[in-house]
């Protein structure tokens, strides 16, 4: 699944190298800080091979959208999780709260109708629903 956060780019990180068995490989780690408001989080990914270069045309401060997976591995009964962005863009009028979200395909994006019960507000109180079940309990 892929999840989309949106934030001010505040730092890059130095780019790591290595050499695998399947040939060189570089990988570049970045901070983001989200939009929101009253306790901004910041967020640390990285972005591995050529995809590394799309971070480069960024500067210091831009708005920035990242679309990235997540993945978890244990190593010594510890668990470790990686932020792997591979997309990178300018966040245009993007006003959203910086949450991660899930992103969907285009034809899944298509607005929804809510059902009319959420859209209208409730006049049940909150007992009320434990006081039309039958009191069956043994204690």
């Amino acid at each position: 699944m892929a999840f989309e956060v949106v934030g001010k780019l505040i730092k890059v990180l130095p780019e790591v190298t290595g050499q695998g068995k399947n040939g060189p490989w570089n990988k570049q780690d970045f901070v983001l800080e989200t939009l929101d408001s009253q306790y901004p989080k910041k967020v640390c990914m990285s972005i591995w091979g050529e995809k590394a270069n799309d971070l480069k045309q960024f500067a210091d401060g831009d708005m920035l959208k990242a679309t990235f997976s997540a993945e978890s591995r244990e190593y010594n009964d510890r668990w470790y999780t990686e932020l792997r962005a591979f997309r990178l863009e300018l966040a245009e009028g993007e006003g959203g709260s910086g949450y991660a979200t899930p992103s969907r395909p285009a034809a899944a994006s298509q607005p929804q109708s809510r059902p009319a019960q959420q859209s209208q507000p409730s006049t049940m109180s909150f007992n009320a629903a434990f006081e039309e079940e039958s009191n069956d309990l043994p204690f």
